[in-house]
């Protein structure tokens, strides 16, 4: 039914979102470059998170 689908190994329950979320990142990294956006500086980052 999918074009492409993203493959992670078979690992416990508990540990499956650790497992899973680093395709994800990187799936929206690319998808972000694909469309032009600033990967380095984004938008709506909290101003807390910036100031130092």
């Amino acid at each position: 039914m999918a074009d492409y689908t993203i493959e992670v190994p078979k690992t416990h329950e508990a540990l499956m979102p650790l497992v899973s979320v680093v395709p994800l990142q990187l799936l929206s990294y690319h998808m972000a470059i694909l469309r032009g956006c600033n990967v380095d500086q984004p938008q709506n980052l909290a101003k807390s998170v910036t100031v130092e």
